[in-house]
């Protein structure tokens, strides 16, 4: 398949997140598109016990440097991500108090130093809000977390500084979303939703795992969108240029009976199907197959699917759309598509290029700043990327 290529408009971000743990196992730093996006953030940074320090470990740190110099010489920006879901264990404690965040503040600009950096991205999952099981947690996370931006805002005037945030805005003291984060507008360049992992697994049945809307579901499957969260973000106040719509190239697999997963009568795929939660299907080669998270838990199988993945799986051909033998569905209101295999009872719900598409479309109509896609490495043949930056 020969895709199309786009130019990518300069005021907006055309951005991906890049698996660092990948960069010597799956996808090399040479095998980066580079001329499909202007933003490039290695993943991931991770916080210590130790606010004087910031970590590479899991993630080959040693190929940060051969990162930042390809990006540079492609004319891409290189960002560093600091937390992750397993990475931000800490953020609470070293932001808590006005010592911890100066301590905090100088890790970051000297690591940004070290290593020629163009910006950071701070992805806090999430201020006073669990995460993975053993984040450390305060009331105070949102308000410290915005004094630690403010700080390093006035020390790094030229650095830029973005957020991966939730589809709801971050929780105040109460725990309840904020309904003003002006004062974060001033100092974040722009925020990222991460407009996936919606629904999975942890789900009481088969949903989209990055909608684009919602509203036209009934409301009980209305678990968050791109569409409802960039409404909550822009209206506590986040300018619709400073959003950046986080997009994903993978999706999430389920086991379901073939009297669940088609429409009574029919080979039509149902919605909202049920699942056999206590078996869940092995992903791609790039999935985890079990063992222990950052909390020291173990944790069985993701059932993730990249897009790549699913072409070798057998799931898509190599144009990206379903194989010979595979049922396929597009849900009209989600915007995203299922495919199911009939014979191995497994259902994926990802994004192809025609969600990708329609993303992309609803980037430019709403006026928001672009995309960032998690990850680099799960497209296949750039046809994703290529679907969005048409579209944008």
């Amino acid at each position: 398949m020969v895709s199309p290529s786009c130019s990518i408009i300069t005021r907006h971000v055309a951005g991906a997140w890049y698996a660092g743990w990948h960069a010597t196992n799956g996808y090399p730093i040479s095998e980066i598109s580079w001329d499909k996006y202007n933003t490039m953030y290695y993943s991931f940074a991770t916080t210590t016990s130790d606010v004087n320090s910031i970590s590479l470990e899991g993630s080959d740190g040693s190929m940060l440097p051969a990162f930042v110099s390809a990006a540079h010489a492609h004319g891409v920006k290189a960002h560093i991500a600091i937390g992750g879901w397993g990475g931000g264990i800490y953020f609470s404690s070293n932001v808590a108090t006005a010592e911890n965040r100066t301590a905090f503040v100088n890790t970051v600009v000297d690591f940004v130093e070290q290593y020629d950096l163009d910006g950071i991205n701070f992805d806090w999952e999430y201020p006073n809000k669990q995460g993975i099981g053993c984040n450390v947690v305060n009331s105070e996370d949102t308000a410290n977390f915005l004094s630690l931006l403010q700080e390093l805002r006035e020390d790094c005037s030229n650095l830029t500084i973005s957020a991966a945030v939730s589809v709801t805005p971050f929780l105040d003291s109460n725990g309840k979303a904020s309904t003003n984060v002006t004062a974060f507008a001033k100092v974040l360049d722009y925020i990222a939703i991460m407009d996936y992992d919606i629904w999975g697994s942890w789900s009481s049945a088969v949903g989209p795992n990055a909608p684009l809307y919602d509203s036209c579901a009934s409301s009980s499957y209305q678990q968050g969108s791109a569409a409802s969260a960039v409404n909550a973000w822009s209206n506590a106040g986040m300018p619709l240029d400073q959003i950046v719509l986080g997009v994903a190239s993978y999706g999430h697999s389920y086991s379901v009976k073939p009297s669940d997963a088609f429409v009574s009568g029919t080979k039509t795929l149902a919605a909202y199907p049920a699942f056999n939660s206590s078996n869940q299907p092995v992903g791609d080669a790039w999935d985890n197959t079990g063992g222990t998270d950052s909390c020291g838990v173990y944790q069985g199988s993701g059932g993730t699917f990249n897009f790549w993945g699913l072409v070798d799986g057998g799931f898509l051909n190599s144009e990206g759309t379903n194989a010979e033998g595979i049922y396929y569905r597009f849900d009209s209101c989600s915007q995203t598509p299922y495919v199911y295999n009939e014979t191995s009872e497994v259902m994926i719900s990802y994004d192809n290029a025609k969600s990708f598409e329609a993303k992309g479309t609803f980037i430019a109509d709403t006026g928001l700043l672009g995309y960032a896609m998690w990850q680099a490495g799960g497209d296949y043949d750039n046809i994703l990327v290529d679907a969005i930056n048409c579209a944008v």
